[in-house]
């Protein structure tokens, strides 16, 4: 099964790196004085490979760490390695993605095309798998919107991170699986504007050009200060995760003008309801 790193897969793999460098060891010195492969100690410093804490013990061995820091990395590694509930879809989910949503504290989203996933309806959901996708038959489509309502229970939780989202108003009007389910989309989303953690911006169409008409984007802030935002770029030869400082301001630079234009949180309400009303008319 492929491993998809977490949130602190990630933070145990940016600490190894730091280590081998505070001592001076190339991949190849760790891996000579370990009896392993280069190719082992680089994926585990580039997390994609599940960590074995016994591994990690050795390496922390290696690098001389005392407790108590060696036992929190090793417990770093435990946390890291234990599966999550989407290794169950691990034939949906080809990315890190949903792995690092799960433990978002902040989601922040731009996009021109559709509603966001956590916001689509299952009848919505459908008709994006169903064109998006291309898939052979009904058995893979209904997998993959099983996985879509599994990924959704993000917003059910107790602990449940705060979803900013602008939709351009384009999406409004665009009749993704009939009139009739994007009505109840519509409707869905006014809803969703009552829940406290949820906010949406609808960009108006009178706005012009902006900042985000390079493509959609998602930023996704941790609760850890240890664990730095990433920049999430979707698209159909790949995604991308930007991690750097710059590209992570420059990012946050574009999500804020681009809500800069669009309407207040109160207006943009008002609009899916108007949208919601004039569709089932």
């Amino acid at each position: 099964m492929t491993y998809r790193p977490t949130v602190r897969g990630r933070r145990l793999a940016r600490e190894l790196r730091r280590m081998r460098d505070e001592q001076g060891l190339t991949l190849q010195d760790v891996a000579d004085r370990l009896g392993w492969s280069r190719a082992t100690v680089s994926r585990l410093e580039t997390g994609q490979t599940r960590p074995r804490h016994g591994d990690i013990a050795d390496i922390l061995d290696l690098y001389g760490v005392p407790s108590p820091d060696r036992d929190a990395y090793i417990n770093l590694a435990k946390e890291a390695g234990q599966r999550g509930w989407w290794t169950a879809y691990a034939d949906v989910f080809a990315g890190s993605y949903v792995a690092l949503e799960d433990e978002a504290s902040q989601i922040c989203s731009w996009d021109a095309q559709l509603v966001h996933g956590l916001l689509q309806t299952e009848d919505y959901a459908r008709a994006v798998i169903t064109a998006g996708r291309m898939l052979p038959n009904s058995t893979e489509i209904e997998r993959r919107i099983a996985a879509r309502k599994a990924r959704q229970a993000l917003l059910n939780r107790a602990s449940a991170p705060r979803l900013d989202v602008i939709l351009d108003e384009a999406i409004l009007y665009r009749p993704i699986g009939g009139q009739s389910v994007m009505t109840a989309q519509l409707e869905s989303l006014a809803e969703s504007t009552r829940r406290p953690q949820v906010t949406i911006h609808v960009l108006p169409r009178s706005a012009g050009e902006h900042a985000g008409l390079d493509g959609r984007f998602t930023i996704l802030s941790f609760p850890d200060p240890a664990d730095p935002d990433i920049a999430y770029v979707e698209g159909t030869m790949g995604d991308v995760y930007l991690e750097s400082a710059e590209a992570i301001a420059q990012h946050r630079a574009r999500f804020d003008r681009v809500t800069a234009l669009a309407l207040s949180p109160e207006e943009s309400a008002r609009l899916l309801h108007e949208a919601a009303r004039s569709g089932s008319t």
